[in-house]
């Protein structure tokens, strides 16, 4: 059963199950259909706990947490109103996409367990099937075959938009129809554990630069234990950027990828000049100490997970996930 806490004058429950849900959609320069998204996903029981967006990238990341069947209402409103109002063939931005809602992963917090978040993913993913006429591809800890466990695998190979037919390394997709949605594509919805999304921008060096520091620091091509990573250019500031996905916190912290991303400009005849998280981070990786570290872009208070979940009333002041 849940516990309550008192802030002010207002009992704030304390969720004994939390799960995070951490939609990536494609918006990120329309401020009147951002703020339109983040309404959808207010649902009593669900708490929005950070809201991340960029005009380059033309994405907006949304943090939320709460319970199933509370979450699952919430995520399926906040599908629904970017269907609505997200053109995919109208939509412009360096970061990879394949949908309007283009990635949705359920992430087991406190409480819960994986498997309660592929069950989660599974049936949002078969309820915007049904409701939206969207393709939909489970991935992660939620995929069907080994092929589509890994997001850059369906993303790679999940939809040839221009001819009009999916082609799944194994098919068809998990869910719903065999061609793209004609405005929103098709989505990958997931389970999966915690990650940091963190990108490092250059100094100068181009997006050449970006993308050799990018393969530098990648798992795949030999580098940082579970590091995925792009080299991009934010053409709206003319600046190259490191992006990142930190997907295994035990083996490689956000320190470990920016002095590895310093080391390879410097060798490139560059410097880093800022680095960013994209929506949270678990304390274990981002204390104060590491934040001025790596020279995090921050406003007026870090953008830690348990932070964050206290203020929202989930769970008690000093308590660990």
């Amino acid at each position: 059963m849940p516990g309550a806490i008192r802030r002010g004058s207002a009992i704030l429950t304390v969720l004994v199950s939390i799960i995070e849900c951490v939609p990536n959609l494609s918006e990120g320069r329309r401020p009147e259909v951002m703020s339109a998204l983040a309404a959808a996903a207010k649902v009593d029981g669900v708490a929005l706990l950070d809201v991340s967006s960029d005009p380059d990238h033309n994405r907006i990341v949304l943090t939320m947490a709460g319970d199933d069947p509370a979450l699952q209402t919430a995520v399926s409103a906040l599908i629904e109103a970017a269907v609505s109002t997200i053109d995919l063939t109208a939509h412009t931005g360096v970061h990879p996409r394949m949908g309007a809602v283009d990635v949705v992963p359920f992430v087991p917090l406190r409480g819960t367990s994986m498997e309660a978040c592929v069950t989660l993913a599974r049936k949002v993913a078969q309820e915007i099937a049904e409701r939206c006429s969207i393709p939909s591809f489970l991935y992660g800890e939620a995929a069907t075959t080994p092929e589509r466990h890994r997001l850059e695998r369906i993303r790679q190979a999940s939809c040839a938009q221009r001819g009009g037919m999916i082609a799944a390394p194994d098919g068809a997709p998990d869910f719903g129809p065999l061609t793209p949605h004609p405005t929103a594509g098709v989505a990958a919805i997931g389970a999966r554990p915690l990650l940091v999304a963190y990108n490092v921008e250059l100094a100068s060096g181009g997006l050449e630069a970006a993308r050799a520091i990018a393969s530098a620091v990648r798992e795949r091509d030999g580098g940082l234990p579970g590091v995925k990573a792009l080299g991009l250019m934010l053409a709206g500031r003319a600046v190259p950027q490191v992006s990142m996905n930190l997907v295994d916190l035990d083996r490689t912290s956000i320190r470990d990828a920016y002095d590895t991303v310093v080391r390879e400009a410097e060798r490139l005849g560059t410097e880093v000049s800022v680095s960013e998280i994209v929506g949270l981070a678990p304390r274990k990786v981002l204390a104060q100490e590491d934040a001025e570290h790596v020279r995090l872009r921050v406003g007026d208070r870090l953008p830690v997970l348990e932070d964050r979940l206290t203020e929202a009333g989930l769970i008690a002041a000093g308590a660990t996930l």
